[in-house]
């Protein structure tokens, strides 16, 4: 391992599976098997690839609330994905990085956390692990967190968009939520557009942005192309799962969350928001996605 680690980017892999990751935001950039590229690459339609989002999923009403009389400005899916991580580690086969509180993110969200990320190459499988600790010794930390990323859709040039499909690992029958045209969580629920456990992708499932649903079954789906080939995604630790996409955009986000954007009509202190975690004083939580080429 190494002892000097001040690059902004460290490229990692040791077999056909190659990856890279940023300091800034801790975010995976880069993804490819082989000659075949997996990760979107950024572009106009959207500039990001895989931001992690926390201390929330979604938006605040106003981008502001309250945690216990204090104020809150938090923008849509909070300041991590847009904040320096310090290296912890860097190796052939992976990295870890961290996020520790501060004078500035206690500005916007005045509470303790640490968080650590870790990206493991291990048997032709990313494998990306977050681990939030609460090291205040008397209060309890509230927060969501959500991975975000984003996967070339198509994943093959000269591949039709609607030749595509999930396989999700179970039947998916309740229904799914959306959102409204200021980011809030619509009380009404919609009818699943997945069909037992296949949801066959098109541009308009995604003209009202995502498809939310906060209780699946599943914790693995096949992204696949017509010849049957395509991508797995799993994940552990996460409770909802979020699907979007830009319709015209090539990229698909394929979403683990722990939460999700505020209900419509919320206006309570930060700390009865629907869907957080609530880690007591010294506890820890941990979660997971892979992706793996099939």
């Amino acid at each position: 391992m190494t002892d000097h680690m001040t690059d902004d980017r460290h490229d990692f892999g040791t077999g056909l599976l190659k990856a890279s990751v940023k300091s800034h935001g801790a975010e995976l950039v880069a993804l490819s098997r082989g000659d075949d590229v997996l990760l979107w690459e950024g572009g106009p339609a959207w500039p990001k690839h895989s931001p992690i989002l926390f201390p929330i999923v979604g938006t605040l009403p106003d981008d502001a609330s309250t945690l216990d009389g204090k104020p809150v400005h938090l923008g849509r899916h909070g300041f991590a994905r847009n904040r320096s991580f310090r290296w912890i580690a860097q190796d052939v086969d992976g990295c870890t990085l961290e996020l520790v509180d501060d004078a500035e993110t206690r500005a916007a969200f005045p509470a303790a956390f640490r968080l650590r990320v870790v990206y493991l190459i291990e048997n032709e499988t990313l494998r990306v692990s977050y681990h939030l600790h609460n090291p205040s010794d008397t209060a309890t930390l509230h927060a969501s967190l959500g991975a975000h990323p984003a996967f070339r859709w198509p994943l093959k040039d000269g591949v039709a968009k609607d030749s595509y499909r999930l396989l999700f690992e179970y039947d998916e029958p309740l229904p799914i939520r959306r959102i409204d045209a200021d980011g809030m969580l619509l009380h009404e629920k919609f009818r699943t557009p997945v069909r037992e456990n296949v949801l066959e992708l098109r541009d308009a499932l995604f003209e009202k942005d995502a498809i939310i649903m906060d209780r699946p079954e599943s914790r693995s789906l096949d992204m696949t192309g017509p010849d049957g080939h395509g991508i797995r995604v799993a994940w552990g630790g996460f409770r909802e799962l979020g699907l979007w996409a830009k319709p015209g955009a090539e990229f698909l986000c394929i979403e683990p969350w722990y939460g999700y954007t505020t209900p419509a009509g919320f206006t309570g202190d930060f700390s009865q928001k629907p869907g957080l975690l609530h880690l007591k004083p010294g506890e820890k939580w941990t979660a997971f996605w892979s992706v793996k080429a099939i």
